[in-house]
């Protein structure tokens, strides 16, 4: 039997998200799949907030699941709770390549959530690609040798 999603760990729920992106490419739904790879990439943010806060600076885990909540989306969880906390030269540089792949997610996924449009087959092998990099890049800097 499946363990319900919400008792699912993020890393999980990410790989979850993941094994649907992958029928919804076999599938030809473009449109859906730039949606799910940028659910994903949110989770796997989640990841590095949740390391960062909960397990680095044993931050209490409600505090934490409200700050995800109050930052609202990929770009607020970058911008808001892990850029201030990349504070070294190594994690200034993986976090600048990795805000320019979310851009990237969040601009296409936004094409489709609020403007309706419609994707094609290379839009959405390009996004899922850029989401793949970007997810592997920021879970894999908290676990070692993480991939999809």
């Amino acid at each position: 039997m499946r363990k319900p999603y919400a008792q699912r760990t993020d890393i999980e729920r990410l790989q979850s998200s993941w094994k649907k992106l992958s029928g919804l490419m076999k599938r030809g739904e473009w449109s859906a799949a730039i949606t799910r790879a940028a659910t994903a990439a949110e989770i796997a943010a989640n990841i590095a907030v949740r390391q960062e806060l909960q397990e680095q600076r044993k931050v209490e885990a409600p505090f934490v699941d409200h700050l995800l909540r109050w930052a609202n989306g990929l770009a607020g969880k970058l911008d808001k709770l892990l850029r201030p906390l990349h504070t070294t030269a190594k994690r200034k540089k993986l976090f600048t390549s990795l805000r320019t792949k979310a851009q990237k997610i969040n601009d296409q996924r936004n094409l489709v959530v609020h403007s309706g449009h419609f994707m094609n087959e290379a839009e959405a092998k390009e996004i899922v690609a850029i989401a793949k990099d970007f997810i592997e890049g920021i879970v894999g800097s908290y676990h070692a040798g993480f991939r999809l």
